[in-house]
């Protein structure tokens, strides 16, 4: 089993790209959708500092119903175009967001939560899921980190 807890003075890019290394490593050849997505939210978990959840949402018959994450309790559906991950899952696009406070119609599931990046994963340029990453402190993500997790999602869009 893969055991491996990244340097925590790793540069983001190199943290992200052993991550990806790593999901690869732990989907490939496994089928079960549930299954990948549980132990990369596992892997999220491990890899990224400064966070206090880590996870999916998937696409269920038009809105965002939670799948497997680190972190505590969370919202269980999402209608597409509301709150960041809704916004990710209505735009196809990124969501980068360093005030959640400041972003119109946020859904606070933790409100620890302060900032948030959520990318949506793509099958044949349909959104099946987003991944969704919160943490308690201000700014915590950037270009750097939304690069990092939308490699993920490519890496991810075949195997959940």
């Amino acid at each position: 089993m893969y055991d491996f807890k990244p340097d925590a003075d790793l540069p983001k890019p190199e943290r992200y790209r052993q991550l990806v290394d790593a999901a690869g490593a732990l989907v490939d050849g496994e089928s079960d959708a549930v299954a990948n997505m549980a132990n990369v939210a596992a892997l999220m978990w491990e890899f990224l500092p400064g966070i206090n959840w880590a996870g999916f949402y998937r696409v269920v018959d038009g809105e965002l119903v939670l799948g497997p994450f680190a972190g505590r309790p969370a919202c269980i559906r999402i209608p597409f175009g509301i709150g960041v991950c809704g916004t990710a899952a209505s735009t196809g696009e990124t969501q980068l967001v360093r005030d959640v406070h400041d972003f119109p119609g946020h859904i606070a599931c933790d409100a620890a939560s302060r900032s948030e990046v959520v990318v949506p994963v793509k099958r044949d340029g349909e959104v099946i899921a987003v991944i969704d990453i919160d943490s308690p402190e201000l700014a915590r993500f950037d270009e750097e980190d939304a690069a990092g997790v939308e490699a993920l999602a490519l890496r991810l869009a075949n195997a959940i």
